[in-house]
């Protein structure tokens, strides 16, 4: 729904010493900056992205330095065959040991190529993970927002009854003074205004409840005064035949699922590559020093210095492991099959969602478009009834009776517009179009 689609910098500044108008989309763009599930997402979706940017890395080779420095003081005896005999006491030597080495796997049996790619799927999976909890997202506020409209309905619902209750008192009270009217009319429309006034109270109770609720959704601090819309707006013209179609396409768990399988396939790539022999290439710089401060032995050097450089190859050659690369084969294989069933799960409780809430749609609709005639019927019947009241041609009663059909007719009324604007944003949820 482009409608929805407000940019995201959109920032609202609400005054809590102000009533003021707090559209849908200002709701959404509210929630879709401050949400924690929302935020928890992105950082999901971070690392994976994180580790994509190394994702060359396996490519590159491995270079490591290694320093080593040795200090010692010894006391040397010696004797020799011909009985001659050396002694030195606090001989003090050091020894120095640099060295380079280099390691880089040219073959693996493309296993790094596997890798690469697998770091890309779990980009795009957390891609995907981010747009279904947006989704939901919005789904909730949705329904949280028009969740106060329908409550503030009510509310106006109920104070156009009490309107008519204070009319009933007026005139129950009119005929009590001429002596046409009886004391008991006078009292029962008394008690059925203060019900009216009990019943408004409730109403605003928890019209303010659910907004701190839609608060919630939107992350923004509680007790945060404003006021919403007065109509719930419906898109009457979904069609079962584009919504599956979309669905199948966009639904975000949907796709989810299918990544899984793409991932799983990279795993068994990753798996099969561990049968193959892995060349690498070996290359070092060594520098070692040797400083003796005296020698007993005179073929042993006072000072030696040795620089090498080396270079060579090493190949691991698989030959017998416990059949582990056979297990982890069939394992991976095991695992694609999995994901494959997980989607076609996923594909068919999809299905069955669509289905079903394009019933429930349907349903609501043309509940709407009969308690939207109900309604006219209802209160001309309400209105005449007063007359006659008035003119004292009916009983309070029948009244009473007409009342109660009006407020009936209300209830009916405004629950079927929201149950149609609930199942048309399931359906717009499932389908993956709430946000694009």
């Amino acid at each position: 729904m482009k409608r929805f689609l407000l940019p995201l910098l959109v920032l609202i500044s609400f005054s809590p010493a102000a009533q003021r108008l707090l559209t849908l989309d200002e709701a959404i763009a509210t929630a879709l900056k401050n949400n924690y599930d929302i935020q928890l997402s992105k950082n999901d979706s971070l690392v994976a992205t994180l580790n994509y940017s190394y994702r060359n890395a396996a490519f590159l080779p491995r270079l490591n330095g290694n320093i080593n420095g040795t200090f010692n003081n010894n006391d040397q005896r010696q004797e020799f065959n011909d009985g001659t005999k050396r002694e030195l006491d606090d001989i003090k030597s050091n020894n120095y040991n640099l060295g380079l080495q280099l390691n880089w796997t040219l073959f693996d049996g493309l296993k790094m190529f596997a890798t690469r790619d697998k770091f890309a799927e779990f980009v795009k999976l957390g891609e995907l993970g981010i747009k279904n909890q947006v989704v939901n997202t919005i789904a909730a506020v949705i329904t949280n927002y028009y969740s106060v409209v329908r409550q503030k309905q009510q509310l106006k619902a109920i104070e156009e009854q009490m309107s008519v209750n204070q009319e009933r008192v007026k005139i129950a009270q009119y005929k009590l003074d001429i002596g046409v009217g009886a004391k008991p009319d006078v009292l029962q429309s008394k008690v059925d205004l203060n019900a009216q006034k009990a019943a408004q109270l409730t109403q605003q109770t928890l019209i303010a409840q659910l907004r701190e609720q839609l608060n919630q959704s939107m992350n923004v601090t509680l007790n945060t005064n404003y006021d919403v819309s007065d109509t719930i707006p419906l898109d009457m013209n979904l069609v079962l035949v584009d919504i599956r179609d979309i669905a199948t396409k966009n639904n975000p768990l949907l796709l989810i699922a299918e990544k899984n399988i793409d991932i799983a396939n990279y795993t068994l790539k990753e798996r099969i590559a561990d049968k193959y022999p892995v060349l690498s290439l070996n290359a070092g710089y060594n520098y070692q020093r040797n400083n003796n401060k005296a020698t007993v032995n005179p073929f042993q050097p006072l000072y030696s210095r040795n620089i090498g450089r080396n270079i060579g190859f090493n190949a691991t050659i698989p030959i017998f492991n416990n059949f582990t690369v056979k297990r982890n084969i069939q394992q991976a294989k095991l695992d694609i099959q999995y994901q494959r069933l997980v989607y076609e799960n996923q594909k068919s409780v999809l299905d069955l969602g669509v289905i079903n809430a394009y019933k429930d749609y349907e349903q609501q609709k043309k509940a709407l478009n009969l308690e939207e005639e109900n309604i006219l019927l209802a209160k001309e019947n309400v209105s005449i009834a007063l007359e006659v009241y008035r003119l004292g041609a009916s009983t309070i009663l029948q009244l009473r009776d007409a009342q109660q059909s009006l407020e009936n007719a209300y209830n009916r009324l405004i629950a079927a517009r929201f149950n149609a604007k609930l199942a048309e944003t399931e359906l717009l949820r499932l389908k993956g179009d709430l946000v694009k």
